[in-house]
Parts: C-alpha cells; sequence; structure tokens
C-alpha cells in the first residue's frame, strides 16, 4: 500500500536525487542536462520550510516512490502566498495515477501551507505532466517560447496556475 506524504528527511535525499536524475535523463521534465548529486543539492534542501514549503515523500513497502517540493515562487513579501510546486516519480510507479493523487493532496492542503497560488513551470514537451496538472484545474497562466536550450534541443516553457479557492 502506498503511504500517505509525509516531510522529506536528509536521509532521504539520496532517493529524492534518484528519482530526479531519472527524470534529468528523460529529457523532458527539468532543466538541468547533468546528473546531480546528493552534495549538490544539500542547501536546496535545507532551503525548504518544513512548514510551508517542504519538500514531501511518498513511500511503497519503505522505498521513496515519489517527491513533491514547494518553494516560494519569487522572493517578495507580495508573492509569499504563491508557491511554485514540483513533482517528480519513480519510473516504475508511472502511470498508476499516483502523480494525479499526490497532487490533489497537496491542493486539498493548500490553506496548511499557505498557499493561494500554485505555479508549475512544464515544458511544452511534457505531455503527461501538462495533462495531469490540466487534469487537476491548471490553467496556463503564461508561455516562454524557446526560453531553454536542453541537450542541444530548444524548448517553449508554460508556466500553469491554479487559483486556491477561498
Amino acid at each position: 500500500m502506498i503511504e500517505s506524504y509525509r516531510n522529506a528527511t536528509i536521509e532521504d535525499l539520496a532517493a529524492i536525487v534518484h528519482i530526479y536524475n531519472a527524470a534529468i535523463e528523460d529529457g523532458i521534465s527539468t532543466a538541468d542536462s547533468y546528473k546531480v548529486s546528493i552534495d549538490s543539492k544539500i542547501d536546496w534542501f535545507r532551503a525548504h520550510d518544513r512548514e510551508n514549503r517542504p519538500i514531501l515523500v511518498k513511500e511503497y513497502q519503505g522505498k521513496i516512490i515519489a517527491w513533491l517540493s514547494l518553494q516560494p515562487f519569487y522572493p517578495h513579501l507580495a508573492y509569499e502566498h504563491s508557491a511554485r510546486i514540483n513533482i517528480y516519480i519513480d519510473r516504475n510507479f508511472r502511470g498508476k495515477k499516483l502523480g494525479q493523487q499526490f497532487l490533489q493532496e497537496i491542493l486539498n492542503q493548500a490553506k496548511k501551507f499557505h498557499i493561494e497560488n500554485f505555479l508549475a513551470l512544464i515544458f511544452t514537451d511534457n505531455e503527461t505532466s501538462l495533462k495531469l496538472f490540466k487534469k487537476l484545474g491548471f490553467k496556463e497562466w503564461g508561455k516562454f517560447p524557446e526560453i531553454a536550450n536542453i541537450q542541444g534541443s530548444q524548448k517553449d516553457l508554460l508556466i500553469l496556475g491554479y487559483k486556491v479557492e477561498k
């Protein structure tokens, strides 16, 4: 049984990096072009606020199979209730609606995290993520044409937004 989400601990960082590096290999869900190390992600991990902008994980039989991070959208007080959301699923668990379940759980908990707006930055060729986020009510709020060069390929980036109902 897949467990409910929990806050990630520093001990989870190796599994988080492993899942992330698989996404880098896929070339459609992150702007990183080269695999990252655990050491290179320690400051990123520690920069997350466990209460309001955490890194969350899901486990299956004691193994981390998905992670999600919430981070400030922009470092100004005017944006304190907006958060960028990232979600990554272990390759062996993709296509099983885990991403949909995890994302919906977090949208339902928006008030707990003091979030009024979620933003997701997704490349236009990442059809799976676009479908997932749009299915859960995210709308296109902006587009940056050919803003990224990933492994020699120019990519358009969409900003999807979700306004939390008050």
